[in-house]
Parts: C-alpha cells; structure tokens; sequence
C-alpha cells in the first residue's frame, strides 16, 4: 500500500490532466498553522475545488515534519466528515534536497518539489532525477524548477528573476523525469513583488516565454509560483492598524485567468493568506483590547481567508466545481 493513499491522499498527475483539459489551474495553498490549513479545506470544499496543500521547509520545521502529516490526515477527515468529496494533496513547496524529499515521501506526501533553480543546470538535473527516481517507485509525484523567481519567501530568496529559456525545458524534462515544471516568467516570491509607485506600473508577465514553453512541452503541467494577488484592502488594514507595508503589490487577477488558457494548470499561493491572517488580527485586537482568546481573533482570520479562497477558485482559479471531474 503507498503510505499517502492510506492517508487518504491523492498525487497530482490525475488533477493535472483534468485541469489541462479544462483549462483552469488547481490551486497550491501554503500553510503553517491549524487555522490557515482549515480556510483551505472549507474554502475548496465549499467551492468544490481540488486543492493541493503545500508545505514549506520553513513551515514544516514550525510545525513539526510529523505534525505537518497528521494535520493533513485530519484534514482528509474533516472534508469527509462535512461532506466535502474533493481530491487533495499534500505537496512540499521549494524542498532544498533529496534527503528533505526523501523524509517529506516517508512522513506521507503525495507530491514532491525540488528547487534547484539557484544551482547549475547539470546540478538540477541530477539532484532532480535522484528524487524522481526515489518518488515513482512509491507514486508519488515530482515538481521541478527551471530558472529563477525573484522575491523572498521563508528561505527562498533570489534578488532578480531569471527567465526560463524555453531552449532547455525539453532536455530537462526528459533528463529528470519530472512530473511538472515551474518556469519563472515575472512573478515573484512574497509581498514586495515589483519595484514600482503603483498598480498600474506592474508589468505584464512574460506570456511570450509561457507560449513557447507550452509549445514544446505540448500537454506538460507548467506551474506557476510567487501568484499571490495582493489585495490592497488588507495592505491598507495593516497599516491602519500599526503595520507599515509601502508598494506592496501582487499579480493582477487578470493575468493569472490568462495564464491558465495557456496551459498554467497550478498556481501557488501563500503571501495572500499572510497578509489576510496578519491584517484581521490586527484589527480584531486594536479594537478589542481587552480580549485575549486566540480563538476570537483566529477564527476571524480564518472566516476572512475562507471567503478569499472562494473568490480565487470561481472568479481567478476557474478550479471551482472541478473536482467532480477528477
């Protein structure tokens, strides 16, 4: 038996191709913590939407590699115990080495992520296909990077994005093995993701490169990272309520729709439910100081991330009402 099906997990082949078919992009949401990892199962649930929960280095260590396994097995259960039948994933985003990969696989999830992106391409490439190689041999999935996304993200940091070169992504899939592909094309990790005074300055991602990938690789799952959109509501809230985030702006919504009718069939999302969590807590306890119950101003957080979630399946995502096709 492979250990995250006995969780109740799926792996991401299946979910890729319906989404290819369909062209829409399931969503990858991180998570850190029991609240954040609840918005998830609701919001997808209540939008039937497939979902691929995502794990950072930087998060499995806050919360305990073990943990991280047992929190998604309950989340399996709590879908089924409100009656959600979505499938589900439980991805490593940004994995740093095959012996994290390794753990990651052993401790029961069903996909994998190496980012090799900062190392050289022959490197990539071999660390890439040891972890393939341990991943089929229990079902699970493999997500690699090609070229560099810029922005800093937990332990993620890059100073500029270096494009994809569309030249290299056929050799590198067929040298790895891998079972989808990050490619930069101008997103960007976290808050701070352009260098511009305002929305209208952020520039277009580069769609030229995602066409030719898409061209090569013909129905290869291409992914999306650093996609958060930034909602300027929740910017304005932190700093009304003591924060201080200046030009803090995300991919527009419009650009992330047009990316999945060219073939993005994942989109990660993580600054997005930071910034929801920070700026209702924020607020919940500027205006009820005499509060103290994590339960209050958590529970807010997580209604408010709920609601976002929903929004981003049906209206950016296009995920929702999907997973009865998967």
């Amino acid at each position: 038996m492979v250990f995250y099906k006995e969780i109740g997990l799926t792996n991401t082949q299946e979910m890729f191709k319906v989404a290819l078919d369909r062209k829409f992009a399931i969503p990858g949401y991180n998570y850190s913590n029991l609240e954040q990892l609840q918005a998830i199962i609701i919001g997808c649930g209540e939008t039937n939407s497939p979902v691929i929960l995502q794990n950072s280095p930087a998060a499995g260590e806050y919360a305990n590699r073990a943990m991280v396994r047992y929190l998604a097995e309950g989340a399996v259960a709590m879908a089924k115990e409100l009656d959600y039948n979505i499938p589900i994933a439980l991805h490593l985003d940004h994995g740093n080495s095959f012996e994290l990969a390794k753990i990651c696989i052993d401790n029961g999830f069903s996909s994998v992520m190496f980012d090799g992106s900062h190392l050289t391409y022959e490197e990539n490439i071999n660390i890439t296909k040891q972890i393939v190689t341990y991943a089929h041999e229990r079902e699970v999935s493999v997500e690699a990077e090609l070229g560099v996304i810029a922005g800093v993200e937990d332990h993620v940091k890059a100073e500029k994005n270096l494009y994809t070169d569309p030249e290299q992504v056929e050799d590198f899939v067929n040298q790895t093995g891998c079972d989808s592909l990050a490619i930069a094309i101008g997103t960007s990790h976290g808050a701070h993701k352009f260098k511009v005074e305002k929305e209208e300055d952020i520039p277009e991602l580069r769609f030229d490169i995602l066409q030719e990938v898409r061209k090569r690789l013909g129905r290869f799952p291409i992914v999306l990272h650093g996609a958060s959109c930034i909602p300027q509501k929740y910017a304005k809230i932190i700093n009304e309520y003591g924060g201080s985030l200046t030009k803090v702006f995300g991919i527009p919504e419009a650009q992330l729709k047009k990316a999945t009718q060219y073939g993005i069939c994942k989109i990660n999302i993580a600054t997005d439910s930071r910034m929801v969590f920070t700026a209702m807590i924020r607020k919940y306890l500027a205006e009820n100081p005499d509060q103290i119950g994590p339960r209050k101003y958590l529970g807010l957080a997580r209604q408010e991330f709920v609601d976002m979630i929903k929004l981003r399946n049906k209206e950016v995502l296009g995920s929702a009402d999907q997973a009865k096709y998967i």
